[in-house]
């Protein structure tokens, strides 16, 4: 990877749609993404049940230099410019260990 440092993409969507977050970013440059679950925090009344929405989040650890066609990707693609489709943000990282970059020379 890059010496220029990595990132760390959040991505939060419905449930179900985390495989096609990781598609997508493997297609603009992306090497791995982690997946995690969770329930959103507003609560909807159906028939008198309430429901927790779902969501699925995905951590993408990228390399500096890939970040921008990546987030561009994604709001592309995921459409995170409209109203409910999910959200993405960019995390700093100080420190990165335990990556495997290949072999040394």
């Amino acid at each position: 990877m890059g010496e220029n440092g990595f990132k760390l993409i959040i991505t939060i969507v419905s449930k179900g749609k985390a495989g096609k977050v990781l598609d997508v970013a493997h297609k603009a440059g992306a090497v791995g993404g982690t997946i995690l679950y969770g329930h959103g925090s507003s609560v909807r009344l159906m028939l008198g049940i309430s429901i927790e929405p779902e969501k699925e989040i995905v951590l993408t650890l990228i390399d500096v230099s890939q970040l921008e066609k990546v987030m561009n990707a994604l709001v592309s693609e995921m459409e995170l410019n409209e109203p409910n489709k999910g959200v993405s943000f960019v995390v700093p990282l100080d420190q990165v260990v335990g990556l495997y970059q290949g072999p040394k020379e």
